[in-house]
């Protein structure tokens, strides 16, 4: 797999490459230090994923995402920061990034990686905790995915993190009946798990 790093801070940027050459198969192609190196790096380049820094001087990393991705709709970015504002969280989750992980968790960056790399989208644990405290109003609805009203109260009860028992209490309907409307929410959506039905709401809502 070729990587770009995107990071204002050298020392970082070697320790990160030195982390993933360490993984077989994982190949650092060029170390960028800002988000307009990031942009020009991945034009030339088309790494398979570009591990990128939030906040550096001069552009931001999620404006720099937002304008590869933009341009490249299948890019892999991951982001690996020490910020978790709800600003940042929010906008990364709606330009499309892979991930969004925090620095301390240095241990979760490779299996990361290779979630991304296997199609999951990833967001560390600290991450997932903040989503519902969210301010969402300003962002796009579930309308263009031609959900039912049942389907999006589901999805709704999902992302309170409700059991399948628990939703069928709220809605009147039995467990079996839940778990089929959620299986079919799942493959209209292609999305894996409840983790992933979660995140949909949020980055949706």
């Amino acid at each position: 797999m070729n990587i770009i790093i995107v990071d204002d801070d050298k020392l970082v940027c070697s320790a990160l490459k030195t982390i993933l050459e360490s993984t077989p198969n994982f190949n650092v192609i060029k170390i960028c230090n800002s988000g307009e190196e990031a942009i020009e790096a991945y034009s030339a380049l088309k790494p398979e994923l570009m591990l990128m820094d939030i906040r550096m001087g001069g552009m931001t990393g999620v404006d720099a995402g937002e304008k590869i991705l933009l341009k490249y709709p299948d890019a892999h970015i991951l982001y690996l920061t020490t910020f978790a504002d709800n600003e940042y969280i929010i906008k990364a989750l709606k330009i499309g990034a892979k991930g969004y992980l925090l620095k301390q968790n240095f241990d979760s960056i490779i299996p990361a990686i290779k979630a991304v790399e296997s199609g999951q989208r990833v967001f560390g644990d600290e991450i997932i905790a903040k989503l519902p405290e969210m301010q969402w109003d300003k962002y796009s609805s579930m309308e263009k995915y031609d959900l039912t009203e049942r389907e999006i109260d589901i999805i709704t009860l999902v992302a309170d993190g409700l059991s399948n028992k628990e939703i069928s209490g709220e809605l009147f309907l039995s467990e079996g009946t839940v778990r089929n409307y959620i299986s079919t929410i799942l493959e209209k959506l292609e999305l894996r798990d409840r983790t992933q039905l979660a995140i949909f709401y949020y980055k949706n809502k």
